[in-house]
């Protein structure tokens, strides 16, 4: 059985970690397969359009373009011939309440200059912030990110480095070591909400995403994030995978304690000797292989773990470019950690609420008809198992207070030119992305759930099955399940060669 040819995969879901890793396997010389229940490929990377706008439903951070080039670099390709980045500049433009703007940039005098303005003695205190992110980027992410943890010695090696880190302590904890404004707390620890991570809870290790917009900036693609997914599709059927769209998976089928394929929904199985799941791990688990043993067990204690906050995402198109607005805007609440305590814990939806909103045509303006704008803007909630809510009672009033916001506040004359809208809601997590309890981002990141502590990227009772994705190592975001994709593919090229 050590001849690649003789080999067939199966990946189960087409997101960014998906695709990657279908990528690496075809490259590898592995038949390979990948079975989407939707009508597009992306995942939460899926796109809608409506009206002459076009909406990227999930991702539009791209912060590692290395990390991208290598899936097209394995393929003997290059992710210019298939896809243009176009530099997003200021990656962020942080907003608060009480009208303080700080535009985050790659540009050091200019950081300074504004850090100077809100507190003078945080200017050095952002060096040694901007040092400490450097080292755990160069030990969690360069070196740790792509490295599969299955056994607990792997952890146990790592155990120094990250001591001495302080990998115990919060994201906030460590930033405000540093810096004493409360706004600049805010501005250098919100970074682990985008992967799903509460800064007051996740492990400092997550403060390498600073270095890492330093090191790479941040970056959108020409047609937005679903141009990627299109040049990522493109790239895998030009060496010969093959894709199957609206072919929900129902069961992962077995014999013998081995992986044997996919059951879809409507009765077909398509044989495999290899499996790669980038569906939700408890969705993995306790839907597809709930009709065994190890599927029950792993699902319940999975379930039953800490998994991170939903999101409340609207889509809307205006007849209007709002062109003061950056690509990228965080809006703080009143509130910051009272806020994410409640985002995490529930019980209730807050009156309340900070925002990140997308305008993607200051950079691309062709994702709207000439002189338009599409946008999205997005609201951290409680998963559906810490906030018991009816998201089709609830979510329009929702909808209404956060357009008010905006338009009080960022965008006047919204409700006028607005042509469409449409929303997304933790019920739709739930039900078209088959994720737990609603949540946008799996597993959340505390330190017991990362690295050998996160589901493995392969399963320890069944050889032939594979993860990737947000629930496996090491984690979410684009950078994270790209070298989920790694880890993975390279764990299965290296069994497969045995």
């Amino acid at each position: 059985m050590n001849s690649h040819q003789a080999r067939r995969a199966i990946v189960i879901g087409s997101g960014f970690g998906g695709l990657a890793a279908a990528i690496r396997l075809q490259a590898g010389g592995i038949e390979t397969t990948v079975v989407e229940r939707r009508d597009a490929p992306g995942g939460r990377a899926y796109v809608y359009r409506d009206s002459g706008f076009t909406f990227d439903g999930g991702p539009t951070v791209i912060t590692d373009p290395t990390a991208l080039e290598e899936v097209f670099e394995a393929a003997g390709a290059k992710l210019s011939d298939y896809v243009t980045m176009l530099p997003v500049s200021p990656f962020y433009r942080l907003m608060w309440e009480d009208g303080s703007v700080f535009d985050y940039a790659n540009d050091q005098c200019q950081i300074d200059r504004q850090i100077q303005a809100m507190n003078p003695a945080d200017v050095a205190g952002y060096r040694r912030f901007l040092d400490y992110s450097r080292a755990v980027f160069a030990e969690g992410y360069q070196k740790l990110g792509a490295v599969p943890f299955l056994h607990f010695r792997d952890m146990v090696r790592a155990g120094p480095q990250l001591a001495r880190l302080q990998a115990w302590r919060s994201v906030y904890a460590k930033v405000a070591s540093f810096i004493e404004d409360e706004r600049l707390r805010q501005a250098f620890s919100f970074h682990s909400l985008l992967v799903g991570g509460n800064p007051f809870a996740t492990s400092s290790i997550y403060a390498l995403i600073h270095a890492l917009e330093r090191e790479w900036g941040v970056w959108f693609p020409k047609g937005g994030t679903g141009a990627l997914i299109d040049g990522m599709v493109r790239l895998f059927t030009d060496i010969g995978g093959r894709l199957e769209l609206n072919a929900d998976v129902a069961e992962i089928t077995m014999a013998d304690g081995r992986a044997t394929g996919v059951r879809l929904a409507d009765g077909h199985t398509l044989p495999a000797d290899i499996v790669v799941s980038n569906a939700d791990v408890v969705h993995t688990y306790g839907g597809l292989l709930g009709g065994t043993d190890r599927g029950r067990r792993a699902g319940r204690k999975l379930a039953a773990r800490r998994h991170s906050m939903s999101l409340f995402v609207i889509y809307f198109g205006l007849d209007k470019l709002h062109d003061q607005l950056a690509h990228h805007t965080v809006l703080f609440g009143p509130r910051y950690r009272a806020l994410i305590q409640e985002i995490f814990k529930g019980p209730e939806v807050a009156d309340d609420f900070s925002l990140y909103l997308h305008s993607p045509c200051i950079t691309d303006p062709s994702l709207a008809p000439p002189g338009m704008g599409s946008y999205y803007v997005l609201s951290p909630v409680p998963h559906l198992g810490n906030a018991d809510i009816d998201w089709q009672v609830a979510g329009p009033a929702y909808r209404d207070r956060i357009l008010d916001y905006l338009e009080a506040r960022h965008m006047p004359g919204l409700r006028q030119q607005l042509v469409t809208c449409r929303m997304f809601t933790p019920d739709d997590f739930r039900d078209t992305l088959n994720a737990h309890l609603g949540s946008a981002f799996s597993l959340e990141p505390i330190l017991t759930q990362s690295a050998f502590f996160r589901v493995h990227n392969r399963d320890s009772e069944i050889q032939n099955l594979y993860f990737v994705g947000a629930g496996t190592h090491p984690g979410a975001g684009v950078p994270g399940v790209v070298a989920s994709a790694k880890a993975t593919a390279g764990l299965v090229l290296e069994d497969a060669a045995r």
